[in-house]
């Protein structure tokens, strides 16, 4: 079913925001002219948007936590598609060429494709149990996705397996990312690790110098750097030929939580605490908070345009306008 959105304006005009290791700074908009960030509530009072994802047609798909059906935002209108059994932890969320939404769909032990009519495709696991991380989908359009239960990152392609799983059954996989080339890295959280398969399937991981990170979502940007969260440490880091680095957040008791890159390259982050959008930008992680403190962001995407999308537990779907993104 379609639903009117319930649209709230937040105006901006001089955001505060924090910048690591220098204090705090302006957030200056051009001309001091009002920015909005936009939130669009749920139209069930108890759905909760977990993951989210952009198309190529700028629609915006996300999944929805304990219930039977998965969000799709269109024309400032919000549909729930029907998908049959309810969610349990729908991490995964990545949308194809073609428009199509795939997602982890643990409860119905398979990896599920749906369409913007609301036709969906299942392909099973074929396991008694699933537990399922973060999904994405390469420039081939073949499916990657972070399999814990079999110690493995998956890829689906032409409704086929392959299964690429580790030598000793340590650190189970979180996050899973594509790079233009084809290289597929993951986060292994109890291995503290980056996994690394190359388009001939050799694997390597490359041990995160900070103990205990516990790596969670990962991203790739058009130049091939590597960039993943650090839930435990409050810290974003890079990966680029064999050198880590690492962005401290300058706020204490803030997790950061989703991970997207925009357009230009910069990459952004949510906090499930503290009511903030973070990115990476000049060497130095900033957060900018969110007009409403109690926002606890889980996951992050950027459209074509710029825009950054995001999913709020609370229960809203979350729009930082590109040009405010941008300033």
């Amino acid at each position: 079913m379609t639903f009117p959105s319930r649209r709230r304006f937040l105006q901006i005009t001089a955001a505060t925001l924090a910048v690591g290791g220098a204090g705090v700074a302006a957030w200056r908009l051009r001309g001091n002219r009002p920015l909005v960030v936009e939130e669009f509530a749920m139209v069930e009072k108890n759905d909760i948007p977990t993951a989210v994802a952009a198309a190529p047609d700028g629609s915006i798909w996300f999944t929805i936590e304990f219930s039977s059906a998965i969000g799709m935002f269109r024309d400032g209108r919000i549909s729930r598609l029907p998908k049959g059994k309810d969610n349990v932890e729908p991490l995964g969320l990545a949308v194809d060429s073609t428009g199509a939404a795939w997602f982890t769909d643990a409860p119905a032990l398979c990896i599920s494709r749906m369409q913007p009519n609301g036709v969906l495709t299942r392909f099973e696991l074929g396991t008694p149990i699933a537990r399922l991380g973060r999904l994405a989908v390469g420039p081939d359009d073949a499916v990657w996705f972070a399999e814990a239960t079999s110690y493995s990152v998956t890829e689906l392609r032409q409704g086929q397996l392959h299964r690429h799983g580790y030598e000793s059954p340590r650190g189970g996989p979180y996050g899973v990312a594509v790079g233009r080339d084809g290289t597929v890295w993951a986060t292994l959280q109890s291995a503290n690790a980056l996994l690394q398969i190359r388009p001939d399937g050799k694997m390597k991981e490359f041990e995160i110098p900070t103990r205990a990170a516990s790596p969670t979502d990962v991203a790739v940007d058009a130049q091939g750097r590597v960039w993943f969260l650090q839930f435990r440490n409050r810290r974003v880091g890079s990966w680029e030929d064999g050198v880590f680095r690492e962005y401290e957040l300058p706020l204490e008791g803030v997790v950061p939580s989703g991970l997207a890159i925009a357009p230009d390259g910069t990459p952004w982050f949510g906090t499930l605490r503290g009511g903030q959008l973070g990115r990476v930008r000049g060497g130095k992680a900033e957060l900018l908070p969110l007009p409403r403190p109690g926002a606890r962001i889980y996951s992050v995407a950027a459209d074509a345009k710029g825009n950054i999308w995001y999913t709020d537990l609370a229960g809203f779907l979350g729009k930082l306008p590109a040009e405010l993104a941008a300033s």
